[in-house]
């Protein structure tokens, strides 16, 4: 079963803010802790926090990012 066209933005936000807490707090985990035997858990810790929160904020701010990038590269 494909999503409908009108899922799109609610699957956009789902699958950046998935993908970008995790690789954000992996390197961000790795630089504040270094790599040892309990780094696993300490990224998904960071992620299971992160991930929520990355998700929200991209739902309630894509739409006006998305119209400041128009208003800028308008007058280009």
């Amino acid at each position: 079963m494909q999503p409908s066209r009108r899922h799109a933005e609610f699957l956009f936000a789902f699958m950046m803010s998935l993908t970008m807490a995790f690789i954000m707090t992996c390197i961000v985990t790795f630089v504040n802790t270094g790599y040892d035997a309990g780094f696993p858990v300490r990224w998904m810790h960071a992620f299971v926090v992160a991930w929520p929160v990355a998700f929200v904020c991209i739902l309630l701010l894509a739409r006006r990012v998305r119209g400041l990038v128009e208003r800028l590269v308008a007058n280009t």
